[in-house]
Protein backbone atom coordinates (compact mmCIF):
# COMPACT_ATOMS: atom_id res chain seq x y z
CA UNK A 1 0.00 0.00 0.00
CA UNK A 2 1.37 3.38 -0.98
CA UNK A 3 1.24 5.82 1.92
CA UNK A 4 1.88 9.55 2.23
CA UNK A 5 0.68 10.45 -1.25
CA UNK A 6 0.70 14.12 -2.26
CA UNK A 7 -2.15 16.33 -1.11
CA UNK A 8 -5.36 15.93 -3.10
CA UNK A 9 -8.30 18.21 -3.83
CA UNK A 10 -10.91 18.71 -1.14
CA UNK A 11 -13.06 15.67 -0.44
CA UNK A 12 -16.66 15.37 -1.62
CA UNK A 13 -18.56 15.65 1.66
CA UNK A 14 -21.93 14.69 0.14
CA UNK A 15 -20.43 11.52 -1.34
CA UNK A 16 -19.08 10.54 2.08
CA UNK A 17 -22.49 11.07 3.70
CA UNK A 18 -24.26 9.04 1.01
CA UNK A 19 -22.47 5.78 1.89
CA UNK A 20 -25.38 4.55 4.03
CA UNK A 21 -24.69 0.81 3.72
CA UNK A 22 -21.04 1.14 4.71
CA UNK A 23 -21.80 3.44 7.65
CA UNK A 24 -24.61 1.13 8.81
CA UNK A 25 -22.40 -1.98 8.73
CA UNK A 26 -19.60 -0.05 10.42
CA UNK A 27 -21.89 1.06 13.28
CA UNK A 28 -23.24 -2.46 13.92
CA UNK A 29 -19.72 -3.90 13.89
CA UNK A 30 -18.51 -1.14 16.25
CA UNK A 31 -21.24 -1.90 18.78
CA UNK A 32 -20.67 -5.66 18.72
CA UNK A 33 -16.87 -5.46 18.75
CA UNK A 34 -16.70 -2.80 21.49
CA UNK A 35 -19.11 -4.72 23.71
CA UNK A 36 -17.19 -7.97 23.22
CA UNK A 37 -13.92 -6.10 23.78
CA UNK A 38 -15.06 -4.79 27.16
CA UNK A 39 -16.24 -8.25 28.25
CA UNK A 40 -13.19 -10.19 27.04
CA UNK A 41 -10.59 -7.64 28.15
CA UNK A 42 -12.22 -6.77 31.49
CA UNK A 43 -9.65 -8.81 33.52
CA UNK A 44 -6.78 -6.98 31.79
CA UNK A 45 -8.49 -3.63 32.29
CA UNK A 46 -8.95 -4.40 35.98
CA UNK A 47 -5.24 -5.20 36.36
CA UNK A 48 -4.29 -1.94 34.59
CA UNK A 49 -6.65 0.01 36.85
CA UNK A 50 -5.12 -1.50 39.99
CA UNK A 51 -1.57 -0.77 38.79
CA UNK A 52 -2.44 2.87 38.02
CA UNK A 53 -4.11 3.30 41.40
CA UNK A 54 -1.26 1.68 43.32
CA UNK A 55 1.44 3.83 41.70
CA UNK A 56 0.31 7.27 42.88
CA UNK A 57 -3.20 6.71 44.30
CA UNK A 58 -4.67 9.10 41.72
CA UNK A 59 -7.73 8.54 39.52
CA UNK A 60 -7.67 5.54 37.18
CA UNK A 61 -9.40 7.20 34.25
CA UNK A 62 -8.72 10.43 32.41
CA UNK A 63 -11.39 12.40 30.55
CA UNK A 64 -10.42 14.95 27.93
CA UNK A 65 -12.48 17.17 25.65
CA UNK A 66 -12.00 16.22 22.01
CA UNK A 67 -13.55 17.27 18.72
CA UNK A 68 -15.49 14.69 16.74
CA UNK A 69 -17.46 14.50 13.51
CA UNK A 70 -18.62 17.88 12.15
CA UNK A 71 -16.85 19.71 14.98
CA UNK A 72 -18.98 18.20 17.76
CA UNK A 73 -17.20 18.18 21.14
CA UNK A 74 -17.23 15.10 23.39
CA UNK A 75 -15.33 13.67 26.36
CA UNK A 76 -12.88 10.94 25.42
CA UNK A 77 -11.96 8.30 28.00
CA UNK A 78 -8.50 6.85 28.57
CA UNK A 79 -6.58 5.10 31.29
CA UNK A 80 -4.55 7.80 33.03
CA UNK A 81 -0.94 7.50 31.91
CA UNK A 82 0.33 10.83 33.25
CA UNK A 83 0.66 12.49 36.62
CA UNK A 84 -2.45 14.21 37.94
CA UNK A 85 -1.07 17.71 37.27
CA UNK A 86 0.03 16.89 33.69
CA UNK A 87 -2.22 19.50 32.06
CA UNK A 88 -0.72 22.26 34.19
CA UNK A 89 2.79 21.17 33.19
CA UNK A 90 2.04 21.32 29.45
CA UNK A 91 2.65 25.06 29.06
CA UNK A 92 6.25 24.61 30.26
CA UNK A 93 6.89 21.86 27.70
CA UNK A 94 5.37 23.42 24.57
CA UNK A 95 8.76 24.48 23.21
CA UNK A 96 9.99 20.86 23.37
CA UNK A 97 7.33 19.57 20.96
CA UNK A 98 8.78 16.81 18.77
CA UNK A 99 6.30 17.33 15.90
CA UNK A 100 5.49 20.36 13.78
CA UNK A 101 1.97 21.76 13.66
CA UNK A 102 -0.81 22.04 16.26
CA UNK A 103 -0.39 18.52 17.70
CA UNK A 104 1.87 18.09 20.76
CA UNK A 105 4.09 15.01 21.07
CA UNK A 106 7.20 14.61 23.21
CA UNK A 107 9.26 11.42 23.18
CA UNK A 108 10.67 11.77 26.71
CA UNK A 109 7.64 13.43 28.27
CA UNK A 110 8.36 13.84 32.02
CA UNK A 111 4.63 13.83 32.79
CA UNK A 112 4.23 10.11 32.04
CA UNK A 113 4.07 7.70 34.98
CA UNK A 114 5.92 4.39 35.18
CA UNK A 115 2.87 2.27 34.33
CA UNK A 116 1.93 4.99 31.83
CA UNK A 117 5.02 4.28 29.72
CA UNK A 118 4.01 0.63 29.38
CA UNK A 119 0.33 1.09 28.60
CA UNK A 120 1.06 3.88 26.09
CA UNK A 121 3.72 1.80 24.33
CA UNK A 122 1.23 -1.03 23.84
CA UNK A 123 -1.78 1.30 23.27
CA UNK A 124 -3.53 -0.15 26.33
CA UNK A 125 -4.39 3.33 27.62
CA UNK A 126 -6.93 3.54 24.77
CA UNK A 127 -9.06 0.58 25.93
CA UNK A 128 -11.67 2.73 27.80
CA UNK A 129 -12.53 4.27 24.44
CA UNK A 130 -14.71 1.22 23.84
CA UNK A 131 -17.22 3.21 25.91
CA UNK A 132 -16.94 6.13 23.48
CA UNK A 133 -17.59 3.70 20.63
CA UNK A 134 -20.74 2.33 22.30
CA UNK A 135 -21.96 5.90 22.93
CA UNK A 136 -21.42 6.73 19.26
CA UNK A 137 -18.84 9.49 19.80
CA UNK A 138 -16.14 7.35 18.21
CA UNK A 139 -15.70 4.39 15.88
CA UNK A 140 -13.13 1.61 16.16
CA UNK A 141 -11.42 2.98 13.03
CA UNK A 142 -11.14 6.60 11.98
CA UNK A 143 -8.99 9.72 12.31
CA UNK A 144 -7.57 10.53 15.74
CA UNK A 145 -9.96 12.91 17.58
CA UNK A 146 -8.13 16.25 17.98
CA UNK A 147 -8.08 18.71 20.86
CA UNK A 148 -10.06 21.97 20.51
CA UNK A 149 -6.76 23.90 20.57
CA UNK A 150 -5.52 21.85 17.62
CA UNK A 151 -8.67 22.40 15.57
CA UNK A 152 -8.36 26.15 16.15
CA UNK A 153 -5.17 26.04 14.06
CA UNK A 154 -6.54 23.78 11.29
CA UNK A 155 -6.55 24.82 7.64
CA UNK A 156 -9.53 23.95 5.43
CA UNK A 157 -7.58 20.92 4.23
CA UNK A 158 -6.96 19.74 7.80
CA UNK A 159 -10.64 20.14 8.74
CA UNK A 160 -11.55 17.36 6.32
CA UNK A 161 -10.49 14.96 9.10
CA UNK A 162 -13.69 16.00 10.86
CA UNK A 163 -15.98 14.79 8.05
CA UNK A 164 -16.18 11.32 9.62
CA UNK A 165 -16.50 9.84 13.10
CA UNK A 166 -13.08 9.74 14.83
CA UNK A 167 -11.58 6.38 15.69
CA UNK A 168 -9.77 4.53 18.46
CA UNK A 169 -7.22 3.61 15.81
CA UNK A 170 -6.60 4.59 12.23
CA UNK A 171 -4.26 4.38 9.27
CA UNK A 172 -1.75 6.70 10.95
CA UNK A 173 -1.66 4.75 14.24
CA UNK A 174 -1.46 1.37 12.53
CA UNK A 175 1.35 2.29 10.14
CA UNK A 176 3.54 5.36 10.55
CA UNK A 177 2.58 6.56 14.07
CA UNK A 178 5.22 8.95 15.45
CA UNK A 179 7.56 8.43 12.52
CA UNK A 180 5.74 11.23 10.68
CA UNK A 181 4.62 14.75 11.57
CA UNK A 182 1.24 16.45 11.72
CA UNK A 183 0.91 17.16 8.00
CA UNK A 184 1.72 13.57 7.08
CA UNK A 185 -0.80 12.35 9.68
CA UNK A 186 -3.50 14.48 8.08
CA UNK A 187 -2.60 13.09 4.64
CA UNK A 188 -2.96 9.54 5.94
CA UNK A 189 -6.35 10.39 7.45
CA UNK A 190 -7.54 11.89 4.16
CA UNK A 191 -6.35 8.78 2.33
CA UNK A 192 -8.29 6.63 4.80
CA UNK A 193 -11.50 8.64 4.25
CA UNK A 194 -11.07 8.29 0.47
CA UNK A 195 -10.46 4.54 0.57
CA UNK A 196 -12.67 3.64 3.55
CA UNK A 197 -14.39 0.25 3.34
CA UNK A 198 -15.29 -2.52 5.76
CA UNK A 199 -12.37 -4.65 4.53
CA UNK A 200 -9.98 -1.71 4.89
CA UNK A 201 -11.24 -1.16 8.46
CA UNK A 202 -10.60 -4.82 9.30
CA UNK A 203 -7.06 -4.53 7.87
CA UNK A 204 -6.36 -1.48 10.06
CA UNK A 205 -7.73 -3.27 13.15
CA UNK A 206 -5.47 -6.24 12.40
CA UNK A 207 -2.44 -3.99 11.97
CA UNK A 208 -3.31 -2.29 15.27
CA UNK A 209 -3.41 -5.63 17.10
CA UNK A 210 0.03 -6.43 15.67
CA UNK A 211 1.33 -3.04 16.87
CA UNK A 212 0.00 -3.73 20.38
CA UNK A 213 2.19 -6.85 20.61
CA UNK A 214 5.06 -5.46 18.55
CA UNK A 215 5.01 -1.69 19.20
CA UNK A 216 6.15 0.82 16.61
CA UNK A 217 7.58 4.23 17.60
CA UNK A 218 4.61 5.04 19.88
CA UNK A 219 4.97 7.45 22.80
Amino acid sequence: MKLLESKVALLNRDKIKSRFIYHGIKRVFDLLAATCGIIILSPLMLIIALLIKSEDHGPVFYKQKRIGQNGKAFEMYKFRSMFVNADQMLAELKEQNDVEGPMFKMKDDPRITQIGHFIRKHSLDELPQFLNVIKGDMSLVGPRPPLPSEVAEYSDYDKQRLYVIPGCTGLWQATERNEVGFNEMVQLDIQYIQKASFIFDLWIIWKTVVVMFKPNESY
